[in-house]
């Protein structure tokens, strides 16, 4: 399987087989380290296509049935929690998935809870003015603000895409912000430049 993988994209094709898919969660959940609800496992695993929702949906019955992965309750939450026998399974088995399919979930997952924790610490909200729009933003780490600013977009469509464009990595966007202060020089006029 290893030789047929370098002439496979990741878009190409999904897992179809149940028991690779089983191992496939099983590596992810070990490689994550946390805890991971039903719908957020379902999300990761299906949304990019690489696994098929309905034998996701037989997989999990089947990993749930074995005792493969227990279902845990923690603060009025259900979490998937890995048994010996799943963790077993994550590292002795890993190869049977082609490494394609791990990375792609394992970049699934990472990209999901920074969505998340992104949605938690940046509050975006688009106001409609007289002329134009006021895209008022605050980024918060806890209970810090870190930053808290209003822009101006010349209409709802910009504003929109400002918004989408600060959620979308809102760390490199006050980094920026940052370097830019930091950076940022008195101005000294061009002498040449007045008549």
């Amino acid at each position: 399987m290893d030789r047929f993988e370098k002439y496979i994209t990741p878009n190409m094709l999904n897992l179809t087989d149940t028991y690779a898919v089983k191992i496939l969660i099983c590596y992810f959940l070990k490689q994550m380290s946390r805890p991971i609800t039903p719908d957020q496992l379902t999300e990761i695993a299906t949304a990019d296509g690489i696994v098929n929702y309905f034998i996701y949906m037989e997989a999990m019955n089947q990993m749930l049935e074995s005792g493969t992965i227990i279902l845990v309750e923690k603060d009025g939450k259900s979490w998937y929690k890995l048994s010996e026998i799943g963790e077993l399974g994550a590292t002795s088995f890993k190869r049977l998935v082609p490494k394609s399919f791990r990375d792609k979930i394992l970049s699934s997952g990472l990209k999901f809870f920074a969505k998340m924790k992104n949605d938690k610490d940046v509050k975006i909200e688009i106001e409609q003015l007289e002329k134009g729009c006021s895209v008022n933003c605050v980024c918060k780490d806890g209970k810090l603000t870190l930053l808290e600013m209003k822009l101006f977009a010349p209409d709802m469509e910009q504003a929109q895409l400002v918004a989408e464009r600060i959620k979308n990595n809102p760390a490199d966007f006050y980094g920026k912000v940052i370097d830019y202060a930091i950076s940022n020089e008195e101005y000294e006029p061009d002498i040449s430049d007045i008549e």
